[in-house]
């Protein structure tokens, strides 16, 4: 499991030590920067940080247990645990576990959804079947998360077989950041695709981190 280190609490404003009232939020690493942006922005004080690797986006069958790992290590300190994953591939199992360990979790097939919002989303999943999504994380780790793990950039032509039925690429936009906007038009010429840009906000994310009082 990765957590933030002590430097890195102290930096970011978090406590070194849980306190009554405190709540923990068990996150992607993915999510780290808009959490902590969030935190700031409303001054949520009582939220504490602790990430899972983000690159178990690419082996979620990895999520569930150190989600489990995770609340059983910290149960004892925290009045109250919050998972910031939502289904992520597991099939269900991690909201099973969260059932079984008596925690929440934030609503949601995954986070592109949660990001526009759950409601929303569904409204128009089904014709977007040929939509690729980057959100901001995905934007700046493109190689890291995309390039690199499926080979293209030492096989380029898996491109096409990969993405081949793909139509476009949608940028879900948290921040209005125009490098950002060029890299996602960037990745979406990479990769063959036609570009959209949505300026999604941090959406259900910072409904569900709003919820929890200390």
């Amino acid at each position: 499991m990765q957590k933030l280190s002590d430097s890195d609490l102290t930096r970011t404003g978090l406590p070194l030590a849980a306190q009554t009232g405190r709540v923990l939020l068990i996150a992607c690493g993915a999510l780290a920067r808009e959490i902590l942006d969030l935190r700031k922005a409303n001054g949520w004080t009582h939220l504490d940080l602790t990430c899972l690797p983000a690159n178990y986006h690419l082996y979620p069958e990895k999520i569930t247990q150190g989600v489990r790992e995770a609340v059983t290590k910290h149960r004892a300190a925290y009045d109250q645990i919050f998972v910031v994953y939502a289904d992520c591939g597991t099939g269900g199992l991690l909201q099973a576990a969260c059932r079984e360990l008596a925690v929440e979790m934030i609503a949601g097939p995954h986070c592109y959804s949660f990001f526009e919002g759950n409601a929303r989303f569904a409204e128009h999943s089904d014709s977007e079947i040929t939509a690729f999504y980057l959100t901001d994380f995905l934007v700046r780790q493109f190689d890291a998360f995309v390039v690199k793990p499926m080979g293209l950039d030492r096989h380029p032509q898996l491109r096409d077989m990969y993405f081949g039925n793909y139509e476009k690429l949608v940028y879900q936009a948290q921040t209005d950041d125009p490098a950002l906007t060029q890299k996602a038009q960037d990745c979406a010429a990479f990769l063959g695709l036609a570009f959209e840009r949505r300026l999604t906000g941090y959406g259900d994310l910072a409904t569900a981190l709003a919820d929890l009082k200390p």
